[in-house]
């Protein structure tokens, strides 16, 4: 029987069936671990991805590994040994960091040990899940890569974290790109909205940053209730200002 603590969630049905062709050819190179339940029945503690091709391929029976755990021993092993060897995505792999802190007791330095990561990046895998939800579906579907998400964690207003995502995915942007987008960001005073001031509409706001990732510095509009405001694009020395002159007049 399937492993309730499974961390991994989607199975792609090309990979899947890519697996399985491999196993036709070559067989089960690793064998699948499982742990004993009764007589006869065997619950998966990792391999659920080797079993599924394996029935795609047609396979009667397939090695296996057989040990004796409970349940928190059972969560552990699968944790870790599918963080090590499956190729889960980064959203995956830092809910099972997570779980393996909350549902096992393990300090940051022990999970480590467990591992064979540095705290550092355990940390960085974990800051994944106080991301906005938007942003780790991204990350789960592979629309960005765990570089681009970890510089959208050092903004702190989530709309604006949001605007930024959304132009990563529509202008591709590269992880430096968007290091760039968020050290002028951070770089800018924060602007104090007046009570006339209103939230930008999502489609002036992308263009903004648009405006500000082609100029390769901060701009920040201001709209009040009436459609009147103010565009202001900051610059850090003389000789930006004229960079920045020859731009707009380019």
């Amino acid at each position: 029987e399937s492993n309730p603590f499974q961390p991994r969630e989607d199975f792609e049905p090309e990979a899947l069936n890519d697996l399985a062709a491999s196993i036709k050819e070559q067989g089960i190179i690793q064998p699948i671990t499982v742990r004993k339940m009764g007589y006869d029945k065997y619950q998966l503690i990792s391999g659920e991805r080797r079993l599924k091709a394996s029935k795609i391929a047609g396979l009667d029976e397939i090695p296996a590994y057989i040990r004796i755990a409970n349940d928190q021993q059972m969560l552990e092993m699968a944790l870790v040994e599918n963080i090590q060897r499956e190729s889960l995505n980064a959203l995956e792999i830092a809910m099972s960091y997570q779980r393996l802190i909350d549902e096992c007791e393990l300090t940051q330095e022990e999970l480590s040990q467990r591992v064979g990561k540095n705290r550092t990046t355990i940390s960085n895998y974990i800051r994944l899940l106080k991301l906005p939800v938007e942003t780790q579906v991204a990350i789960r579907d592979s629309k960005i890569t765990m570089g681009h998400a970890r510089a959208l964690i050092s903004i702190e207003d989530e709309p604006t974290q949001v605007t930024i995502l959304r132009n990563i995915i529509i202008k591709d942007l590269s992880v430096r790109e968007v290091e760039e987008i968020v050290r002028n960001l951070n770089r800018q005073p924060a602007v104090k909205k007046t009570p006339e001031l209103k939230e930008l509409p999502a489609e002036i706001d992308l263009k903004r940053l648009n405006i500000a990732s082609r100029l390769n510095t901060m701009v920040n509009v201001q709209l009040s209730n009436k459609g009147k405001g103010n565009i202001v694009i900051s610059f850090n020395s003389r000789n930006d200002l004229l960079r920045l002159l020859s731009d707009l007049n380019g």
